[in-house]
């Protein structure tokens, strides 16, 4: 089986599952987990932030910090398809009764700085408070510059704005930019960082900022249902992620490379774009391409319009040889 869904579908292996097994334990309600403290003490150092905490998802992350961010009618500026305004179920909006801002990407995966602070709402009993503005790394594969960021926070800092990034693979960013993940995370008042995605752990995010942040999103944590106990069982694969897997991810974007390079060489297709760990593709023939990838046992996102294939570290060698003889046409 070869699972180009995501880099989520990844299982830990013997190493990762003997560290939690091992993993000293508490109650992490209670704040007395020690192997949880750790990991979050460990992302923060890494993200240079203050504080950090342990959450079950990256949506649970980004919700909490939009629920620090924010009070009941204020509004955050959001890209159209990021996973804080189209993938989260309209959790602020449903919970936080806070009112999203979306504007469409740049071809580059940036926000247009104009088009940003041409939808910042006066000061005006008839508008929404413009509060915050949330970007993502990567976006579709793609880093967002540091320049850029850097850039966003000037402007945020000129009307009043707090930033949060949704740095759910921000790891794969930090490869691709060929710098530390904090010099991506500077600019940003609070920082969600997955686990699950590149690094190959099976659960969790930590959202990372500042003590009074962190500690407002902790309260909204416990509202959600995310307090959790033995929690350290997590928080061990988590550690080893973090220790082991975050050079590899270079890994993942030479084999994206390979996909793309394999696929250019077939036809029926055309590769959109290789960025990162992602290889986005146009089938000629969708429904086709589905079944034959179905045939050869091949999980991935195939569709009409683009489709997506995302590497990681439970792919086999041989899979762009494997994604070639799938697809070709029959002699």
């Amino acid at each position: 089986m070869i699972d180009l869904r995501s880099d989520t579908v990844t299982r830990p292996g013997p190493e990762m599952r003997a560290a939690m097994a091992d993993a000293e334990v508490g109650d992490d309600v209670w704040g007395d987990d020690p192997t949880v403290t750790a990991l979050e003490q460990k992302t923060a150092t890494l993200l240079a932030k203050t504080d950090a905490v342990f959450v079950p998802s990256g949506t649970q992350s980004n919700l909490c910090a939009l629920l620090a961010h924010c009070a009941r009618g204020e509004e955050y500026i959001v890209g159209q398809n990021a996973h804080t305004y189209k993938y989260e179920a309209g959790g602020a909006a449903v919970l936080g009764s806070i009112q999203p801002q979306p504007i469409e990407f740049s071809p580059d995966g940036t926000l247009d700085l104009d088009l940003v602070v041409s939808k910042i709402k006066p000061d005006d009993a008839h508008f929404a408070r413009t509060r915050l503005l949330t970007l993502e790394n990567t976006t579709d594969g793609k880093a967002l510059p540091v320049s850029y960021c850097l850039d966003a926070r000037s402007v945020a800092d000129e009307h009043g704005l707090s930033m949060h990034l949704d740095g759910a693979r921000i790891w794969n960013a930090a490869v691709a930019l060929g710098t530390d993940v904090a010099e991506i995370a500077e600019p940003f008042d609070s920082v969600s960082v997955c686990l699950s995605k590149g690094l190959g752990a099976p659960v969790g995010s930590v959202l990372a900022g500042s003590k009074r942040h962190v500690d407002s999103a902790r309260r909204w944590r416990k509202m959600l249902g995310g307090g959790m106990r033995q929690a350290g069982i997590l928080a061990a694969a988590g550690i080893y992620a973090l220790d082991h897997h975050r050079d590899r991810i270079a890994d993942d974007h030479a084999m994206a490379t390979r996909i793309g390079d394999a696929l250019e060489t077939l036809p029926d297709m055309t590769v959109r774009a290789v960025d990162t760990n992602m290889v986005f593709v146009d089938f000629h023939n969708w429904e086709a391409a589905a079944a034959a990838l179905d045939t050869a046992g091949v999980l991935a996102r195939v569709g009409a319009g683009t489709s997506r294939f995302v590497s990681h570290l439970d792919l086999p060698a041989d899979t762009p040889e494997r994604l070639v003889a799938a697809l070709s046409p029959s002699p």
